[in-house]
């Protein structure tokens, strides 16, 4: 018998030929493992919020983005990945527990509509510690997308858990995500930091839209000049290394930290956004 040395490409492929080839078959594809959301869903975009460090201001950004998006007359929708540090109920003051019935978990509104679903709205106390392994959690984002009636939305927001482990790979694979935003703040480590996110994103092959340096500078009430409280930006040096735009700065602000403790995110004034929104306008 002729020894077969076609390549798996070739007119005349048989399942018998290619499971003894070594050549990869040019029209077999990766299986892919994004995750269908509820049938009765309608996901436009889905805009992955991310940092490689905690405590830089990410689940700060996700709430202004939903809250810009949503003035701006869109349906927004957050959800809350950050499984083991849930912020959002507490920017919003969401007491309130998800309810569910047969067809799926319903998300939790905010005053002005926005929908969010996070693991404090599921949780029968929201100090309760979530002391789950990797893919518990990784699994329970999962669900969010998959098992929540998000409805019609225009933009989601996935507010990420820090660095690049288990939940951000599994929102990568098994969400169909658009876009990241990468926040970033002015310390001299945010090179490294902005970097790791980078690599990551770019072998997930997800696009990057911009960055955002949160704390960037403080305004004095008393002269009204703007002071770098963490020393000089290295914002834009960065953005330029990875071919990326600084699409926003946000300011240290105590009344925007008081708006986030009170639960009153969504009365915040000011148009640190705008430019990011015009972004997501585009896309």
């Amino acid at each position: 018998m002729e020894e077969n040395t076609r390549g798996c490409g070739d007119t005349g492929c048989t399942e018998e030929c290619c499971s003894g080839c070594e050549h990869a078959c040019s029209d077999q594809q990766p299986e892919s493992l994004i995750e269908p959301t509820n049938e009765y869903n309608n996901i436009k975009k889905v805009i992955g919020v991310v940092s490689g460090k905690g405590g830089v201001g990410k689940s700060l950004v996700t709430s202004l983005l939903a809250v810009t998006m949503q003035r701006k007359g869109y349906q927004a929708a957050i959800l809350d990945a950050d499984i083991t540090g849930p912020s959002i109920p507490k920017a919003f003051k969401l007491k309130e527990k998800a309810v569910a019935n047969e067809l799926g978990i319903f998300p939790v509104k905010t005053k002005t509509g926005i929908g969010t679903m996070s693991v404090n709205s599921i949780l029968e106390n929201d100090t309760d510690p979530v002391v789950w392994r990797g893919p518990v959690i990784a699994g329970t984002v999962k669900q969010f997308w998959t098992d929540v009636l998000w409805g019609d939305v225009d933009y989601m927001f996935i507010d990420m858990p820090p660095g690049t482990g288990d939940v951000p790979l599994t929102v990568f694979q098994s969400i169909p995500v658009d876009g990241i935003v990468i926040v970033t703040s002015p310390q001299e480590l945010v090179s490294m930091i902005v970097s790791k996110a980078v690599k990551m994103a770019q072998l997930m092959n997800i696009p990057i839209i911009g960055l955002v340096e949160n704390m960037s500078y403080f305004t004095c009430p008393d002269n009204g000049k703007d002071y770098q409280v963490f020393g000089d930006s290295h914002i834009e040096e960065v953005a330029k290394e990875h071919g990326l735009e600084v699409l926003g700065r946000l300011p240290i602000d105590p009344k925007l930290a008081a708006a986030c403790d009170k639960g009153m995110i969504e009365l915040f004034e000011g148009d640190w956004l705008e430019e990011l929104a015009k972004k997501l306008e585009t896309m």
